[in-house]
């Protein structure tokens, strides 16, 4: 028999079901990413793929946070795999890699039977042949190990969350003392799905609303707007509230960033790096109808959906104009291109793609978009940086090199860090930075 019921992990509950056929796919999903696919496009393939597209709801939940957890936990799991004797190199194959992979994740995150993940493996299942037979399989599940994971605490905190080494000292480098393991954990957290409430000051009776309909909802102390889904079926996408455009998907941390423009009704916004439009949508609101917001960002397909969120709400005051008017601006929000470090619960291939030299070029280009901005924007205006990394390099030093870059702009208050061991959103930086007077010439 199937299970239906979700097992325990470290991590909380199993998201959905564990079927035969929603691991095959989380499988199929899995070695897409091995083979340079990027998780988020390779859950899509799959999940819309012929074989797959019949797969019930909770089945198709599993599928996306099975395949995330493979990437979450690599390092681990192949750690444990080579005490086993079978580290990747010795599976040929990429397909047995992500099903052993599989099998100790269900057995060694999770908490599940080596029985009941190999059910979940059974015909019909992953594709054969395999290179790494059943009863192989199965000897490897029933015998315990013993786990090196490393000389070091650093070491040891890098291979028991799965970071390579270098992200982890980066980490390190900007976490409040002593908190490595913290940040670690929380950023291996499967991310809670947050709300917005719209329009602003309404979360309580949206709140009642929702609970009076059935939905399991909470409200997020720190933003004022903010609600989380803590019901793990997505039936709130299918409320009238949603439908009615009450209710806008936004991270926690994005709020947060947002909400640091400090935007007034009547004054003119430009959002600089405008992406899809979440951020867009939350100055359009603040600013109101007698304000204006200009959305600009270097991606046509990006701003196709910000322009199409925006004229579905109805937002006449938000425009897309070619070159933003940064010469009204009383406002410019830079979400910056960025590692996205804060926001690797979402994304957690990135962790495995990204390396130093990335990080230095985010730098180089987070820099050269405010020094773009510098002096095309007029005395008074307030530009808000942010990026949805945690590392110094893209965050105070890049605020730090600007500044020293051009001594008509000063900070305007104290700097937003948002932890994600602290706050349940992901990891965030924002700063404002004024300029208060004409360059020097």
């Amino acid at each position: 028999m199937e299970a239906e019921e979700p097992a325990s992990t470290e991590m909380g509950q199993v998201s959905g079901r564990p079927s035969r056929a929603a691991c095959a796919a989380a499988i199929k999903a899995h070695v897409a990413v091995l083979k340079g696919e990027p998780l988020r496009r390779a859950i899509g393939d799959t999940l819309s793929s012929p074989q797959h597209e019949k797969l019930g709801g909770k089945e198709r939940r599993f599928v996306a946070f099975a395949a995330r957890e493979l990437s979450r936990h690599q390092r681990r799991l192949d750690l444990v795999a080579k005490a086993h004797g079978w580290p990747p190199s010795k599976l040929q194959l990429t397909e047995d890699q992500a099903i052993f992979r599989y099998a100790l994740w269900r057995t060694v995150i999770t908490g599940a039977t080596p029985a009941r993940a190999l059910v979940e493996l059974a015909l019909p299942g992953p594709i054969r042949p395999r290179s790494l037979p059943d009863a192989v399989l199965a000897k490897e599940l029933a015998r315990d190990v013993q786990v090196d994971l490393g000389p070091t605490p650093l070491e040891q905190a890098a291979n028991r969350h799965s970071f390579p080494t270098w992200l982890a000292l980066a980490i390190e480098r900007c976490a409040p003392p002593g908190e490595l393991e913290a940040v670690l954990e929380a950023l291996n957290r499967e991310p809670f799905l947050t709300l917005r409430a719209r329009p602003s000051g309404t979360r309580d009776e949206l709140l009642a609303a929702l609970r009076a309909a059935g939905h399991d909802v909470a409200p997020c102390a720190e933003a004022p707007d903010a609600i989380r889904v803590v019901e793990e079926s997505r039936a709130v996408f299918e409320s009238r509230w949603m439908k009615e455009g009450r209710l806008q998907v936004m991270d926690l941390g994005s709020q947060l960033l947002a909400g640091l423009c400090r935007a007034a009704p009547g004054q003119t916004v430009v959002d600089f790096c405008a992406g899809a439009g979440g951020k867009t949508i939350f100055l359009a609101d603040a600013v109101g109808p007698t304000g204006r917001v200009y959305a600009h960002d270097n991606s046509p397909r990006r701003l196709k959906e910000a322009r199409s969120r925006c004229a579905e709400l109805k937002l006449r005051h938000v425009s897309f104009p070619v070159e933003p008017r940064l010469d009204l601006a009383e406002i410019v929000l830079v979400d910056a291109p960025c590692s996205g470090v804060g926001t690797l619960g979402r994304e957690p291939d990135q962790k495995w793609k990204l390396n130093t030299k990335a990080i230095a070029d985010f730098a180089k280009t987070q820099l050269g978009i405010l020094d773009e901005l510098a002096g095309k924007v007029r005395p008074g205006t307030v530009v808000v940086y942010g990026t949805c990394s945690l590392l110094r390099e893209e965050d105070e030093d890049v605020v730090e090199r600007f500044l020293a870059r051009h001594p008509d702009f000063r900070a305007d208050g104290e700097a937003l860090r948002v932890w994600p061991h602290r706050v349940d959103g992901g990891g965030f930086f924002g700063a404002r930075l004024k300029k208060v007077s004409e360059p020097v010439a």
